[in-house]
């Protein structure tokens, strides 16, 4: 019979020790042997449960997880059982050395997926010490595909949408979250519950830390928002087991998480600059990190697809600056570019990370750049701060300037000299 959720699951709510992993993992060790899970649970424990937002130790406890991986592995292998929760990761690339909060899934044969916190918690500082994630992909396991998400991620509803979307019947949630913010806790989990037909196990930490006292209150949702199990805010263990028809009768009477419409018109992202001005006013009252970059996208390729996500991750909101057709003559010759500026804005505004086109007509984009004033300017890294058109305003007016790498080779020019030759040869 395929396997298609987890038959128990468990909330291992810890009391958390900042910065203190041998007094976390005795907690841990405490609690499972007085637990003694049935084979084939999945115990979901609490985010950053083995050191807490120890940022001056930050680097030192993150050396450390791979040694906290290999003993719930191993516990994981003397009861048959599987554990979810949230350790400080370091990411080693060769242009930098980064550290996120990473919930990972670890079974009897060691860790099988990993989930990176997407929505780093500023009031806590968490975007100075840590690295947001990039994908939210569901973790597959042998009971089927469980989605994931950590602590401040709970508020975004799209990223659950996603991975229940691709298949996860099972929600797992690893936190940290405070006790003043009890009711939001209960009530965005039973909404992530009923809104994706699914059943949510959520476990919180327990105690005092740094940041304030913690809820507490784990708990096990069904798909319909019924609470199965709750703790309050001493540390506890609560659990239940799980069957995949009561899930499948709650989506046999209408199946939401089915249906996925599009929305809207990508051609309505082509603003004229002050109606993107008009539009961007209530982005930056609420707070929200304007990006800005520029270019003149003709022939859009994947190296351009590549630039403009990792500039849209740099923020909230991406503005991309269009060269007219008289910019692209006077800066690439009579001959471009060979997609009108029509057409090419359009074809940006299809792009998920594109939220608004502007075209400008001079031979740089300082005007517009001046008028616009983003957060974040972005520029290709080839280019030095001093040449980027407009960091010098930016900068004046509280912003800054971010240079990105090129990762894909392939260029307009090089596209359009190999169809030449084709066509010569």
């Amino acid at each position: 019979m395929e396997r298609d959720v987890f038959p128990r699951v468990a909330c291992l709510q810890m009391p958390l020790h900042q910065g203190d992993l041998a007094a976390n993992l005795n907690e841990l060790r405490k609690m499972l042997a007085a637990a003694r899970f049935s084979a084939d649970t999945l115990v979901v424990l609490p985010e950053l449960w083995a050191s807490g937002f120890d940022y001056a130790n930050i680097g030192t406890l993150a050396d450390q997880t791979p040694h906290v991986l290999a003993e719930l592995q191993e516990k994981a292998a003397q009861s048959r059982i599987w554990f979810a929760g949230s350790l400080l990761e370091r990411q080693e690339t060769q242009e930098s050395r980064e550290i996120s909060n990473s919930l990972f899934v670890v079974g009897p044969e060691g860790v099988i997926g990993r989930y990176q916190k997407q929505h780093l918690f500023r009031p806590w500082q968490e975007d100075r010490y840590l690295t947001a994630g990039k994908e939210a992909q569901a973790v597959q396991t042998p009971f089927g595909p469980i989605g994931a998400l950590v602590c401040y991620d709970l508020r975004f509803p799209e990223l659950s949408r996603r991975q229940v979307f691709a298949g996860a019947r099972l929600l797992v949630v690893s936190a940290q979250w405070p006790r003043v913010r009890t009711d939001h806790w209960r009530i965005l989990l039973q909404a992530r519950a009923v809104e994706n037909q699914a059943f949510v196990v959520a476990c919180n930490g327990s105690g005092q830390v740094p940041g304030g006292e913690l809820a507490g209150h784990s708990m096990i949702i069904d798909p319909s928002g019924r609470v199965l199990a709750e703790a309050d805010a001493q540390p506890a263990v609560i659990r239940t087991e799980l069957k995949g028809a009561d899930l499948d009768a709650v989506r046999s009477r209408f199946c939401s998480v089915a249906e996925r419409p599009w929305y809207g018109q990508n051609s309505d992202k082509v603003l004229e600059q002050q109606v993107l001005l008009e539009r961007l006013r209530p982005l930056r009252a609420q707070g929200s990190r304007i990006v800005f970059t520029n270019g003149c996208f003709d022939l859009l390729h994947a190296g351009h697809v590549s630039y403009l996500e990792e500039a849209r991750r740099c923020g909230d909101c991406l503005v991309i600056g269009l060269n007219s057709d008289r910019s692209v003559q006077a800066l690439k010759g009579p001959s471009r570019p060979v997609n009108g500026e029509g057409p090419r804005a359009r074809v940006l505004a299809a792009l998920g990370c594109v939220d608004f086109v502007v075209l400008f007509d001079e031979d740089t984009p300082r005007r517009l750049i001046t008028h616009l004033l983003p957060d974040i300017l972005v520029k290709g890294a080839d280019w030095s701060e001093e040449q980027i058109a407009g960091a010098a305003e930016v900068k004046a007016a509280g912003g800054r300037i971010e240079r990105i790498a090129f990762t894909c080779p392939t260029s307009t020019t090089g596209i359009i000299d190999k169809i030449v030759a084709s066509v010569c040869g």
